[in-house]
């Protein structure tokens, strides 16, 4: 069988693979602990569950326009006028089947073969593959521990080039959890609006935030920036409503049309009660965020202390999102059973091997040197995943 060009250079998901293979250990009947997780571990609050069952009782089971209903594009237009200070019309708005559907719509619909997009490294797993499925050629800005993971706009000028057509942010970041501050966004801002080079700002974590950090959307900095961006966002974190599908993009009117002329011929609309259910979560009560975000930071300064207690590891304190990203680099060239850990994807495969603890090798995310791990999951479960990687580690250690 002769596959496309383009499908053929995509790499499947690590950390769908990962999770996969920790869920058939467990129907094994082996004990694994999961941080593979990339989605809340919290049910979908009850008035949001609600809502979908009315849709259904109320026979709203039919086609809604593939770019989504007219009163949830305002309820999001809302959303963004009060959390981001954006104003944006219904039209500058696109509904669909998550938001990693609408970064797919949004990177095929600007770029084409020949154009460069801008990834900072580490990087969510599929970037890359979408800006390789539309044919352009994703360009990987590498940053480090010492920048907190973020980009500095010295090395975003030394990027660019003249196919440059693209830079994707995300903020906080996914694998990091690190956030970018007002003042940092503004440097990138400046040079993109420079250079006239579109922006995706991947806002997907926006409200799980620690520290009394503020999320601020680079959108919203200048008008100028504004034409330049595409605002992605959704339901699926803040709301743990991760399998209803959800997502949203905001941006230039004639790319929104793009978008919804690409997503009319391939999926066509979001589900129709999933939609009625994010109208009632981004209308209804946001007390159920402040509770799960007060649990996910209680369980992030756990994990981080534990962390960095371990010989061998090194873990920033993260701002937002519900990943670590510990530094493990130090344990390279140590071995087990005659097995040496070579990168992050042979020291992922000992710890669910022989520890039973599933992690995503930091290499799916474009940085070998690390690990992530989710604290979406109990903690008791983070408590025996971290003993349980402290007492492998400590017997590597010991060769």
């Amino acid at each position: 069988m002769i596959l496309s060009e383009r499908i053929s250079s995509i790499s499947p998901s690590a950390t769908l693979a990962i999770t996969a293979k920790a869920k058939q250990m467990k129907a094994e009947g082996i004990n694994v602990i999961g941080f593979g997780a990339g989605e809340p571990d919290f049910d979908t609050p009850e008035h949001i569950k609600d809502a979908a069952k009315k849709a259904l009782d109320e026979g709203f089971t039919k086609y809604t326009p593939a770019s989504g209903t007219k009163e949830l594009k305002e309820t999001v237009c809302r959303k963004f006028k009060a959390d981001n200070n954006l104003d944006y019309k219904s039209e500058e708005i696109l509904i669909s089947c998550g938001a990693k559907h609408s970064l797919y719509n949004t990177i095929v619909a600007i770029c084409s073969e020949g154009d460069e997009v801008i990834i900072p490294s580490p990087y969510w797993v599929s970037y890359p593959e979408m800006v390789k499925a539309s044919g352009a050629t994703p360009v990987i800005l590498k940053t480090t521990r010492k920048s907190n993971f973020k980009v500095l706009p010295i090395q975003l000028i030394e990027a660019i080039t003249s196919k440059t057509k693209l830079f994707i942010l995300n903020s906080p970041s996914n694998p990091t959890g690190m956030l970018y501050s007002k003042d940092e966004l503004q440097g990138i801002g400046q040079t993109l609006e420079k250079k006239g080079i579109y922006c995706i700002s991947d806002e997907i974590y926006e409200k799980i935030i620690y520290d009394g950090q503020e999320h601020k959307s680079i959108a919203a900095l200048s008008d100028r920036i504004k034409e330049l961006t595409i605002v992605i966002n959704g339901v699926s974190k803040a709301y743990a409503m991760t399998g209803w599908r959800i997502g949203y993009a905001a941006g230039p009117k004639e790319i929104i049309k793009a978008m919804s002329n690409l997503q009319s011929h391939s999926t066509s609309n979001p589900t129709s009660i999933a939609q009625k259910a994010a109208l009632a979560a981004l209308e209804g009560t946001q007390e159920p965020i402040g509770a799960m975000v007060a649990e996910f930071k209680r369980r992030r300064d756990y994990i981080v202390e534990r962390l960095n207690s371990i010989e061998g590891i090194c873990c920033l304190k993260t701002q937002g999102a519900f990943y670590v990203f510990p530094d493990v680099s130090e344990l390279f060239g140590k071995s087990f059973n005659g097995n040496e850990i070579k990168d992050s994807m042979s020291l992922t495969s000992l710890l669910l091997n022989e520890a039973k603890v599933a992690v995503v090798p930091g290499a799916a995310f474009g940085s070998d040197n690390n690990l992530r791990l989710s604290y979406a999951s109990s903690m008791d479960n983070i408590k025996e995943g971290l003993d349980r990687i402290e007492e492998f580690i400590k017997i590597i250690s010991d060769k």
